[in-house]
């Protein structure tokens, strides 16, 4: 688990869920067969990249902490997923795995905005400049928590309008991640 950025750099960032935001959410994805990317990820994160955003990967994986798979599994599915992208490697900056599984010790574990907190400082970002994005409400949960914007994405299992928390904070819902990217400056 690299749960820290490798270097310093543009102040700006983007933190993004895997599982459903990413590549479809096939639910304890253990093997890297099974990675199927979301149309429009590649050239969403092309367009990030381009703008200047830092990126890093913040996903749970609680099959780890559940026995269901090993966190070599979680290694092997996400350079499947880097490979598939096509954009080079590494292609995050940082990336954080938690592990955990129900009942066990929170670290990193959305909606804990640990993961979040420590890169800004690491990494010498501006928060103003950052955003979290995912299909859930512990994605939304975790940038709300840690003072950046938080975008929704409507390819995971959940509905982002039937979590309380977007239409609170007026989080913006977009159809993936592409559209999503097609925002940015």
């Amino acid at each position: 688990m690299n749960c820290s950025p490798t270097s310093r750099g543009s102040p700006k960032a983007l933190f993004l869920d895997r599982d459903g935001t990413l590549i479809i959410d096939k639910v304890y994805l253990a093997d890297p067969a099974g990675v199927e990317l979301i149309p429009g990820a590649a050239d969403g994160l092309r367009r990030a990249r381009s703008l200047g955003y830092r990126l890093f990967l913040f996903t749970n994986q609680s099959g780890i902490g559940r026995g269901y798979h090993t966190i070599e599994d979680t290694h092997r599915v996400n350079a499947r997923m880097e490979e598939l992208l096509g954009l080079g490697r590494p292609l995050f900056e940082g990336i954080c795995i938690a592990p955990e599984g129900p009942g066990q010790p929170v670290a990193y574990r959305k909606p804990s905005p640990r993961f979040i907190l420590e890169t800004i400082k690491q990494g010498g970002l501006d928060p103003a400049l950052c955003w979290m994005v995912g299909d859930s409400a512990a994605d939304i949960a975790a940038a709300l928590a840690a003072g950046i914007r938080a975008a929704a994405v409507r390819t995971g299992r959940t509905d982002p309008d039937s979590n309380p928390d977007v239409a609170a904070h007026h989080v913006p819902v977009f159809a993936d991640f592409g559209a999503f990217a097609a925002t940015l400056t």
